[in-house]
């Protein structure tokens, strides 16, 4: 199977987990979020506010793949994934990544899968991010460091 069917298939898996009503949809109401206390204990702070994202926390041993827990105000606003090209392209299977949190999280809002071509600092390499947001994209968009 090619990389971009794996891709595919991860995507379809994310977006049939989101949620399903508008009732079920987050209430714009950070309360409602899992609060960062939450996080598992071996979890540390990765990065500072990222713009449009918040803080980024992981367990180091986890790393690169994650997951990766974006915090903003305190609360757990969404769940990272980073998976590498080449593991793709070898036809490396992602099953489950939400469970992986050790967590008890929210309904997504929404799903963004964004390749980066030359990496980023901490993930140099080619690679996909991906982000299941648990708050609307204008409402992460709108954080600031």
């Amino acid at each position: 199977m090619t990389a971009l069917r794996h891709l595919a298939a991860i995507a379809l898996t994310i977006i049939l987990a989101a949620p399903t009503s508008a009732h079920d949809a987050p209430t714009g109401d950070l309360s409602d979020l899992p609060d960062a206390s939450l996080l598992p204990a071996d979890v540390v702070q990765v990065s500072g506010v990222v713009p449009g994202m918040g803080e980024h926390w992981a367990n180091p041993a986890d790393l690169p793949l994650g997951p990766i827990y974006g915090v903003s105000e305190g609360k757990i606003i969404f769940l990272e994934f980073m998976i590498d090209r080449d593991s793709l392209a070898k036809g490396q299977s992602y099953l489950e990544l939400a469970s992986k949190a050790g967590i008890a999280l929210p309904p997504i809002d929404h799903t963004d899968i964004g390749w980066e071509p030359n990496g980023h600092e901490g993930f140099e390499v080619p690679h996909y991010d991906i982000h299941m947001y648990f708050v609307t994209h204008a409402e992460h968009e709108a954080i600031k460091p």
